[in-house]
């Protein structure tokens, strides 16, 4: 072998075993420049021959120099990130007690209050990605997300585990043959959660919610300002009753979404159409017909500043649908709404600092609804919420939460509800430790919390099979715990 060769897979070495050496004593990007250092060094020396090795030989020598870098880039490999939360959520007599975003008569409906000092669950969303960049530049992904959910405290949980396969799905970005406006497009299939939903993390709900299993396409570019995405999704609606209330038989559908998504600027403009085939056959209550179509619409923007005030963020959103789509935050995910059901959301949320040590966190989320499973049922409901934090040392800061809900909910008699209206509210204290403070979304965190609850008498009535008025949670109580939260 010519010695200017024998010099790349001997530098290629020394610079692998100097990383691995000094891994502990320097950052990962000083790891990632002496690298990149040795190899511009292996570039120069094979420069510097006099003689051209053969075309082959210095086509896999390119080969290799590029593999290493694409992998010190961090542009393949394997790597995972996720989601995490567990705690402990106990009463005044040290019990386990009722709680959660959805613990209201509203929850069933979307209707979420503050999370924190409310959760009594354990959940963790982890994702597997394996990256690749091949050498003509195309890019490919391949995603496995597991998820799971319990609200027992025992280290064996295998009897309650809720484990899920949550996606599974492969991405292809940047194919050499797209040209124009699906240059920098992105195909996928398979089952996935969107790329491009997003949520109010402090009421710990999406704003919009498209999933299942399908495939599409992200960001065709029509021009400098405008992208779009297109997708069909998939989900099953199955078991549910047909025929003859007296001898009811079983039935199924799958539910298919049609997905435009527009970006234009700082706008966001989303259309969906739904179809749920034979859906219509189902059996309700009082004879009422489930719908097999739908149509749901979004129009959000997505703010850089805190609604032009300070520094910060916003997002607000207002979301419309009908049919099939009146669920207008998990998009066709449910078979029970009628015909005619209608359902209009507002959701907004902001960031900032008020001061340099003091943080805030407001947001609102409101819906009006009718028809949605029976004739004449008409749900109204609205959210107020506010998190603060006072950053005390670099690893401690105080956190608070207030949250008020109001509803007035006429069911129309649905599963033997009870019309009602009233008022939900928590506040709640939390000393919390960090690694580094600074802005609402460095994790991880651990939590001391204690959290008050009060709620309308009249609300206990709503549902005989909700938490509200049962034994030990009918209002008026405190609730105290520990919970650690992370992503990675």
């Amino acid at each position: 072998m010519p010695h200017y060769l024998r010099t790349i897979p001997l530098a290629t070495a020394i610079a692998l075993a100097s990383v691995s050496v000094h891994a502990n004593e320097t950052s990962i990007e000083a790891r990632l420049a002496e690298l990149e250092r040795q190899l511009e060094s292996t570039r120069a020396e094979l420069a510097a021959q006099k003689t051209s090795p053969p075309a082959t030989t210095d086509n896999e020598t390119e080969t290799r120099i590029s593999a290493l870098e694409r992998r010190a880039s961090g542009n393949e490999g394997l790597s995972m990130s996720g989601y995490a939360r567990s705690g402990l959520l106990l009463n005044e007599q040290a019990k386990s007690t009722r709680g959660g975003p959805y613990v209201t008569p509203a929850g069933p409906l979307g209707g979420a209050v503050g999370r924190l000092g409310n959760e009594p669950d354990t959940y963790v969303n982890a994702m597997f990605n394996l990256r690749r960049q091949l050498d003509n530049g195309a890019n490919t992904l391949f995603r496995v997300a597991i998820a799971d959910s319990v609200t027992t405290s025992n280290d064996w949980t295998s009897s309650e585990s809720q484990l899920n396969v949550r996606q599974v799905y492969v991405e292809l970005d940047n194919l050499p043959s797209f040209t124009g406006a699906f240059e920098d497009a992105a195909i996928w299939a398979g089952k996935r959660i969107d790329r491009d939903t997003f949520d109010i993390h402090w009421l710990d709900t999406d704003v919009v919610f498209l999933a299942g299993t399908g495939a599409g396409i992200y960001d065709m570019k029509f021009s400098d300002n405008w992208r779009s995405n297109f997708a069909l999704y998939g989900r099953s609606f199955s078991d549910f009753q047909v025929g003859e209330r007296d001898d009811p038989g079983t039935g199924d559908t799958d539910s298919l979404t049609l997905s435009s998504n527009n970006y234009v600027g700082n706008w966001q403009f989303m259309v969906n159409a739904i179809s749920a085939n034979d859906n219509d056959e189902r059996l309700l209550d009082n004879d009422n017909t489930a719908a097999d179509t739908g149509v749901h619409g979004m129009v959000a923007y997505h703010g850089d500043t805190f609604f032009g005030m300070s520094e910060g963020n916003f997002k607000v959103a207002l979301l419309h649908g009908q049919g099939l789509g009146a669920e207008v935050k998990r998009i066709g995910a449910n078979g029970d709404l009628l015909n005619d059901a209608q359902a209009t959301r507002l959701a907004l949320y902001g960031t900032t600092y008020l001061s340099p040590n003091w943080r805030i966190a407001p947001s609102i989320l409101a819906e009006v609804s009718e028809d949605r499973f029976a004739e004449g049922d008409d749900y109204r409901w609205a959210t107020i919420n506010a998190r603060l934090a006072n950053e005390i040392t670099n690893n401690f800061e105080m956190q608070y939460e207030l949250s008020y809900q109001y509803m007035d909910l006429d069911p129309a008699g649905y599963k033997g509800r009870s019309q009602v209206s009233g008022s939900f509210g928590k506040a709640t204290i939390a000393p919390t430790f960090k690694p580094d403070v600074g802005g609402f979304w460095k994790r991880p965190e651990i939590r001391l919390f204690a959290s008050y609850t009060d709620w309308s008498d009249e609300l206990n009535s709503y549902d005989s099979s909700d938490a509200f008025g049962s034994e030990g949670f009918t209002g008026g109580q405190w609730s105290f715990g520990v919970q650690a939260e992370t992503w990675f």
